[in-house]
């Protein structure tokens, strides 16, 4: 993981980036084994309340390292060390797929910061955080049309949820590049910004300073909900509210706030 993706830990805040920088983070196997092992490490990180994904220089990600392309050839795997891409080894996804789904299964927010290029798996990847800040001149692509391929990181579950089918289909039948403005009135970013990484720091700042177990039951329900019916969602709902009434982080904020003063949880 260390040559790939790196992990800085400051007050409840991971910052998690991409370090493969001459390669504008392209995803290679060393790639996809590092983003996996970083999900693993920030699922048992005591005292998590947020992520903030980011990519070292010029990029957030630049898809598939087109070198992998050889090794698809010569050892007919669809992503360099998956034979078999019906199997499922993460829960509901393969390997590959992980590598976006981790961020949505993560039970904490994240935050991606997109800036330079988010091609094919890196748009893929940057599709399943929570939330998504981008420059104005950001670009992002389902490009895997021009290699004869289809979205196989999730992209066919994020993308349904955030834009337009018809939207998704133009995207994905013609690989064309648009901007993060466009991203924006799409539904695929958040907020269009100068800087995406020191905006969503200060975001992960803000949602770190509130109660981790409302947080935490903020994002099952938010979760749930798409694909949950009405009766079982309004349920769960009621279910992750009885829970909180009365609890001593639930109490803390109500103190805090007749207070003034920030908030103490507890995790």
């Amino acid at each position: 993981m260390k040559d790939r993706v790196s992990i800085d830990f400051k007050e409840g805040i991971a910052d998690v980036r991409l370090i493969r920088a001459d390669k504008m983070n392209a995803l290679d196997t060393a790639m996809f084994e590092g983003i996996l092992e970083a999900g693993a490490r920030l699922a048992a990180m005591p005292g998590l309340r947020c992520v903030v994904l980011s990519g070292e220089g010029k990029a957030f990600c630049a898809g598939l390292d087109m070198g992998s392309f050889a090794a698809m050839k010569a050892e007919g795997d669809a992503v360099p060390g998956v034979r078999d891409l019906t199997r499922r080894t993460h829960g509901i996804a393969n390997r590959p797929q992980q590598c976006a789904w981790l961020w949505r299964e993560l039970p904490v927010p994240v935050i991606a910061a997109v800036h330079g290029v988010a091609f094919g798996g890196g748009f893929q990847i940057a599709l399943g955080p929570d939330i998504r800040y981008a420059t104005a001149d950001a670009r992002f692509s389902v490009m895997e049309i021009k290699w004869g391929l289809v979205p196989d990181l999730a992209g066919t579950q994020l993308m349904r949820h955030l834009a337009r089918e018809d939207i998704v289909r133009e995207l994905t039948y013609t690989g064309r590049i648009f901007n993060g403005v466009e991203a924006r009135e799409m539904g695929f970013v958040t907020r269009v910004v100068d800087d995406p990484r020191a905006a969503a720091l200060e975001t992960a700042r803000e949602i770190a300073a509130k109660s981790p177990d409302a947080m935490r039951a903020n994002k099952r329900l938010l979760n749930a909900a798409v694909a949950t019916d009405a009766a079982s969602g309004l349920m769960m709902e009621s279910v992750e509210q009885q829970k909180l009434i009365g609890s001593p982080n639930q109490l803390e904020a109500i103190m805090s706030n007749l207070q003034k003063r920030a908030a103490n949880y507890r995790d």
